[in-house]
């Protein structure tokens, strides 16, 4: 269990560094989200609501493609959050797009995205899915396993047509996050062992195959990552395949795809991982190594996705039962119950993530309390807050905002104990656009027979 948040005094801030860049708080306690206030989206569309705000997730865009030298160097991850609007956000911005599944490459597909800036992934690609990506003509598949490499040439062969692929290599590194979102050391589902040689086999079969065109490497060495040295070292090590594979194939491959897993600030205590210094390193470190094995440096590319939408999206919740709970003679803690949970944001329960939560509708003032924020399914892990200090001031009917909930909020929801997905809007100079509507009764119903 982690340290209580503390707020204290400051619970009425909205730290400028989780919070969207378009997050105030007016004179009268109110928070707006790019001019528009958010009760005002409540009384719209009721709680909960994801607030996207798209200046915001369009600026995170162009910081990404500045730090690393071009939009079109920059795969938005999009298993982070995908509608067809985020499609076009990205597309407007120049940005290349990352899919994870076939239904993410027909979204991307929906919203007219360009079949060419696509790369798609997936560990578990089936025929019909490696189909659908030669017939779109995507840019580039990733290939997960000796068996994939094989059926998609024989599915680009069927169609006539040269595939360009990457091979996923696990390079070995530690990157210190959670094991569930550790991508990158050997006992894992994803990729292809550096360490075994079984990478550079792939690596030859595909140079060899009629129909794949092998151009690059990709490796990504977790998510929600802080340590820039894990992502310096991991890029060596595939560099060395890169001089194998140029050594022993006469064959110079010209992408190095280093994957995701920027580091966000979810706490006020927090610091967000320096994307602009960590490029211009990591820039750095690959034409140094590429120049002392003796290869032209490939063109590095990654793969944003929570570092684009985290920060950009904050989901709103109404208060509901408040209850003191003594848990010894001497200490009480406040729960308060919000009208979603783990329905919506199922990361607390699943990787013990922390957030930054905030009355939005008023000020609040108040002794401090010991506070638990919980949702309301049937499941005593249905926690979104584990421990916090808050002003005893907040009422039922209060309206709770977490900050930084863009990434794997909405991508992860469910329909647990029948609740239905909050809509999600998104905002820009004052005014709100609904993205996705809200799940009714009858869509549940629907899908029986």
């Amino acid at each position: 269990m982690s340290p209580a948040q503390h707020y204290s005094e400051h619970f009425n801030d909205l730290p400028g560094h989780v919070w969207p860049r378009g997050a105030a708080r007016q004179d009268d306690g109110v928070v707006t989200i790019a001019g528009v206030p958010l009760p005002e989206i409540v009384e719209e569309y009721d709680t909960p609501v994801m607030v996207v705000d798209e200046d915001d997730f369009r600026s995170r865009c162009r910081d990404m493609a500045r730090a690393f030298e071009g939009a079109e160097n920059v795969h938005y991850a999009s298993k982070a959050f995908l509608t067809r609007r985020i499609a076009r956000w990205v597309d407007e911005e120049g940005l290349a797009l990352d899919v994870a599944s076939e239904n993410e490459l027909r979204i991307a597909l929906a919203a007219g995205f360009p079949a060419e800036r696509i790369t798609v992934h997936g560990n578990n690609k089936s025929v019909s899915f490696l189909r659908l990506c030669v017939e779109s003509q995507v840019g580039h598949v990733v290939i997960d396993s000796h068996q994939e490499l094989a059926s998609l040439n024989a599915v680009a062969g069927e169609l006539g047509a040269i595939q360009d692929v990457f091979v996923r290599v696990k390079p070995g590194v530690d990157a210190h996050t959670h094991e569930f979102v550790a991508t990158s050391h050997e006992d894992q589902k994803f990729g292809l062992s550096l360490a075994s040689g079984s990478a550079f086999a792939a690596a030859v079969d595909a140079i060899e195959a009629a129909h794949l065109r092998l151009t690059g490497l990709h490796c990504h060495v977790g998510s929600q990552v802080f340590d820039a040295e894990g992502f310096k070292l991991a890029a060596e090590r595939v560099l060395q395949l890169y001089r194998q594979i140029h050594e022993e194939r006469s064959v110079a491959l010209d992408y190095l795809d280093l994957g995701g897993g920027y580091g966000i600030a979810y706490l006020p205590q927090e610091e967000p991982l320096d994307v602009t210094a960590v490029a211009q390193d990591l820039l750095r470190a690959v034409r140094q190594v590429a120049a002392e094995v003796g290869i032209a440096a490939p063109t590095v590319v990654v793969e944003p996705g929570r570092a684009i939408a985290g920060p950009s999206t904050v989901t709103v919740y109404t208060a509901g039962t408040i209850k003191d709970v003594h848990t010894s003679y001497t200490h009480t803690r406040r729960y308060i119950a919000v009208d979603g949970g783990m329905s919506d944001n199922i990361r607390p329960a699943l990787y013990q993530s922390e957030y930054d939560a905030r009355v939005v509708n008023r000020f609040v003032e108040g002794k401090e309390i010991d506070t638990r924020l919980v949702g309301s399914h049937c499941e005593s892990g249905d926690i979104l807050i584990q421990d916090a200090v808050w002003p005893e001031g907040i009422e039922s009917g209060d309206l709770i905002a977490l900050a930084a909930t863009g990434a794997y909020c909405y991508s992860m929801a469910s329909n647990y104990n029948a609740f239905a997905r909050p809509a999600v809007v998104s905002v820009r100079a004052g005014r709100t656009t609904l993205m996705i509507r809200r799940e009714t009764l009858e869509d549940l119903l629907a899908r029986e027979v």
